[in-house]
């Protein structure tokens, strides 16, 4: 079955995690995604130990249902080949700042000028109306600025740290592919082709501030800025007699039957824990409280027993056991696919489940030009240009090494 991007044409330039990731998650839903890397390839080729040169384990992760063609963009020759791949695509993205983008002609002027219809994408760290505009940026620095370094060493009680996850640039991926659906719908309705910019700082700040805005939603301000539940540094998996538990008691529901179940039922009346505006002013006592609790049995006994009163409750996995977990296993979610250079790869499924158009995992992550020929003859060009191109550095193309 076709997914429900199939027959979308886009054209991915972007390197690194951002952009990449936004656009696999567009090739899963069945758009036909070309890589576009210059002749030194996509920087990810060289994270992780690969089996070959270029093909490293992150690479491969965020690249699989991709085409992969190379382009020197800094050659005329090979501008005037992505400008014939512009004339039939319906997506460009990449993650260019403002000055390298004009200088490459890859703006949505100059991209427009070849297919009104067209859709830029730019996976960008600031936006560029803002003084930051022509700022670097990776994820480690999006969550500085953004507050996210901050918070976690407030929960911490230590110096700003980073979360361990780059996960500035994942959230952002997410962002960018709702824009871009959102971009091809009203295309569809307006016959309109538009430029859409995706900036992490903007997007991270966005996604930290909703929820700890909190006093400041108010002007003037009612208290500060912060969520008292997800800063408090009892706010963890609760150690046991065991090892480790994540427990989530949250609704007035859920801690009457935990207070009962620890066999303190009067505390569902107590002024302090009957609301959940009073639970959050208290919250520090309050999981103190759960914590020396949950130190009296095993991971086992807590899972079932919260289980049992619809507590939510899960073990705490690592990287390894998350792999093994038993409704990952039962769903199939890690999967095993042969690459025709890489060998034997373990893959994750596509998360989200269409009912008529399901997505699919249709291609291997490219070898750097593992289909430049392919796709420059499909954009028009004969023979001869593609070999003129190749001789000249321009483009790379894999069979011809």
């Amino acid at each position: 079955m076709s997914g429900p991007l199939t027959g979308i044409r886009i054209l991915d330039l972007c390197t690194v995690f951002f952009g990449p990731c936004a656009a696999q998650q567009l090739g899963d839903m069945g758009a036909d995604v070309i890589k576009i890397e210059p002749p030194t390839g996509d920087t990810t080729r060289g994270l992780g130990t690969p089996r070959n040169p270029g093909m490293g384990g992150l690479y491969l992760s965020f690249n699989r249902n991709k085409r992969g063609l190379v382009l020197d963009l800094n050659q005329p020759a090979a501008r005037d080949a992505l400008y014939k791949l512009v004339e039939t695509a319906d997506v460009v993205m990449h993650n260019l700042r403002p000055r390298p983008a004009t200088k490459l002609g890859v703006t949505y002027d100059d991209l427009a000028a070849v297919n009104p219809k067209v859709i830029l994408c730019t996976c960008v760290g600031f936006g560029s109306a803002g003084p930051y505009g022509e700022k670097p940026a990776y994820d480690d620095l999006i969550q500085g600025a953004s507050g996210a370094a901050h918070m976690i060493g407030r929960h911490l009680e230590s110096d700003p740290r980073y979360v361990p996850i780059a996960i500035a640039d994942k959230s952002s991926a997410i962002q960018a592919v709702g824009a871009i659906s959102m971009a091809l719908y009203h295309r569809e309705r307006t016959g309109e082709g538009q430029a859409i910019e995706v900036p992490m700082y903007e997007v991270m700040t966005a996604y930290n501030m909703i929820d700890y805005m909190y006093g400041e939603t108010f002007v003037p301000p009612t208290e500060p800025a912060g969520y008292g539940r997800l800063l408090t540094p009892h706010r963890r998996p609760y150690p046991t007699k065991d090892g480790a538990v994540c427990a989530v008691v949250y609704t007035d529901r859920h801690w009457q039957r935990f207070f009962a179940l620890i066999g303190k039922p009067e505390l569902a009346a107590d002024p302090r824990y009957a609301t959940i505006n009073a639970r959050t002013k208290h919250i520090d006592s309050l999981y103190a409280m759960v914590g020396a609790e949950m130190a009296t049995k095993t991971t086992a006994e807590w899972i079932r027993l919260l289980d049992e009163a619809d507590i939510p409750v899960s073990p705490v996995n690592d990287l390894h056991s998350l792999i093994d977990d038993p409704h990952m296993q039962a769903i199939g979610f890690f999967k095993e696919m042969d690459h025709p250079t890489e060998g034997k790869l373990r893959t994750m499924d596509i998360p989200i489940r269409f009912s008529r158009t399901p997505g699919a995992i249709r291609r291997h992550a490219p070898n750097l030009g593992e289909h430049s020929a392919e796709i420059l003859a499909e954009a028009g060009l004969g023979e001869d240009e593609i070999d003129a191109l190749i001789a000249a550095g321009a483009a790379i193309d894999y069979g011809r090494k």
